[in-house]
């Protein structure tokens, strides 16, 4: 899916390390927009982040079961996590909250970007300005234990904002377990949406209670058709219709036959959840679920662009006897099976919250912006009405499909000044020579140039594989700089985005398929992209002297 006016994107990643007992945590950059940005850095969790978090939790968070995302040899059982005197006074929060959640956001900010990952964020950044663009930041959290702290508040120091609130960044997490994107653009100039509103924790099926759901969903109506008007009225923007179709607590095959008749480009869910391993269940009436797995399917049919939940767990994985399962939140799935963008809840959010934040959202998409622009407006409207030291503003968290550019409308076409073509000067290029060279009939050698080579049909593409096994874009082989506390290291690994994957011949096993993943490449390792028939690729590493 393509974007009118692509942002420079930075994609970072965290994990951490398979050592049993460890706190390491492995922060690595996924996508740079420059070459040679693949950096890596090793990283200790520190204890004194999760007593801060658990004093967030203590604060904020209403369950009695606080989470912890490493446990620690010490006892943190107390509830006196941190005292008040443990948080540095500022001009800028003065209350114990205020300076929780600015110290908490601090710390979150100071681990994530140390060494090479900060120096890949700051030249980023410099890129994106120079441009005159904004700068496409994304998180992947692949540990699952790390998907509940609230990423969205990190800010670098007192006075700047938070990551999802500075106005030259556009954040969102993101996940690279995923199904290829529909090739199609945004279907109309409008928004579109079918608001459903399922079962409430505590409501029941009389007809006092039918008569306020049909009042929550003029309400709702109302405030989402409001933004678009404000939008076209107030902001200088080429009109925008909005039109809500309302479904309330329909069975399964009444949602989907909605969807399929309807054209929609948003989905906004209200309604009683639970989480499970596969994406959990919406309640969508008292006799009538649906789980993550099966909406994902229907919405990926539908070519819905954007779903909303209003839905406490939306954004959280499902826990089994205390042990995090990977890639179970509603968001998680959805955007695994090919949904382009999900907005859920990190918390239970007030409604008078909820309706603020709506609105300004669908303010902020009438009026053209990319999806997560539209967030982080909607986010600072909850700011202001609610102040900084109260977590409404952190509640909303934003998923986005790597391949996806945030376009929800398209926007109006602006001219673009192009800046001169990165020199060679001034790019950090790995220190070895790398290439890929065909073996058979052919002999023919592509060079790797600043670190990065694209693999695929398409005739963009560096390496062009004209097979038909072989995708459009089928793989990426990129070169990371591996630091430790003496030197750096570059080193090469392919990257597998395609639809059957990509054939590595391994000395002891034979020929393996890489799928979805990223792998280290060795020099001499032989390749085939889509299919065990096709040509053979040989992978080299030789010295910095230039090939003859």
């Amino acid at each position: 899916m393509s974007s009118g006016i692509k942002n420079p994107c930075l994609s970072l990643a965290l994990n951490r390390l398979n050592v049993p007992g460890a706190s390491n945590l492995a922060i690595w950059v996924l996508k740079a927009p420059y070459p040679g940005g693949m950096v890596h850095h090793d990283s200790v969790w520190p204890q004194t982040l999760t007593r801060r978090w658990l004093a967030w939790q203590e604060m904020f968070t209403l369950g009695s079961s606080r989470h912890i995302p490493i446990k620690a040899h010490d006892n943190q059982s107390s509830p006196n996590y941190l005292s008040e005197n443990d948080l540095p006074s500022s001009e800028q929060a003065t209350s114990y909250s205020g300076r929780l959640m600015q110290h908490l956001g601090i710390d979150l900010w100071n681990w994530l970007f140390q060494g090479p990952i900060q120096n890949a964020f700051e030249r980023s950044r410099g890129i994106a300005s120079g441009q005159n663009k904004l700068l496409r930041l994304r998180l992947e959290i692949r540990d699952p234990n790390f998907i509940p702290l609230p990423w969205e508040i990190m800010q670098p120091m007192a006075g700047k904002p938070a990551i999802s609130l500075a106005p030259q960044l556009l954040f969102s997490r993101t996940t690279s377990d995923v199904e290829p994107l529909e090739s199609f653009k945004p279907k109309n100039q409008a928004l579109n949406i079918l608001l459903v509103l399922g079962q409430n924790e505590t409501q029941s099926s009389n007809s006092a209670a039918r008569l306020q759901l049909e009042q929550e969903a003029q309400a709702l109506g109302e405030v989402l058709k409001a933004g678009g008007i404000n939008a076209s009225n107030d902001i200088w923007v080429a009109p925008v219709a909005c039109h809500v179709e309302k479904l309330l607590q329909p069975t399964p095959a009444q949602l989907i036959d909605a969807l399929e008749t309807g054209a929609y480009n948003i989905l906004f869910y209200a309604g009683h959840g639970e989480p499970a391993a596969d994406g959990g269940l919406l309640f969508l009436r008292s006799d009538a679920t649906i789980n993550g797995t099966e909406l994902a399917q229907v919405l990926v049919r539908t070519q819905v662009t954007l779903a909303v939940f209003n839905a406490c767990w939306g954004a959280q994985p499902e826990q089994l006897e205390g042990q995090t399962i990977e890639r179970s939140s509603l968001a998680e799935v959805l955007i695994h099976h090919g949904v382009p963008s999900v907005l859920g809840m990190r918390d239970s959010i007030a409604d008078n919250e909820a309706l603020s934040f709506i609105q300004a959202f669908a303010q902020a998409l009438a009026a053209r912006m990319p999806i997560d622009q539209a967030v982080a407006v909607a986010r600072q409207q909850l700011l202001m009405l609610y102040k900084f030291n109260q977590p409404a503003w952190t509640l909303p968290v934003l998923y986005m499909h790597p391949e996806f550019e945030g376009e929800l409308l398209k926007p109006i076409e602006e001219g673009i000044t192009e800046l001169p073509s990165m020199s060679p000067s001034w790019l950090e290029v790995p220190a070895s020579n790398a290439y890929v060279r065909s073996l058979g009939q052919t002999d023919q050698i592509w060079q790797i140039h600043g670190g990065l080579m694209r693999v695929g049909r398409l005739s963009e593409n560096d390496l062009v594989i004209r097979e038909r096994w072989a995708s459009q874009k089928h793989a990426e082989i990129i070169c990371r700089e591996t630091f430790n506390s003496q030197h750096s290291t570059p080193t090469y690994f392919l990257r597998d985005f395609s639809r059957w994957g990509t054939y590595i011949l391994r000395p002891d096993d034979g020929w393996q398929v890489v799928h979805h993943q990223e792998v280290p490449l060795q020099s001499g390792i032989q390749l085939k992209f889509g299919s065990h028939h096709g040509q053979i690729h040989e992978f080299v590493i030789e010295s910095s002297e230039p090939l003859s």
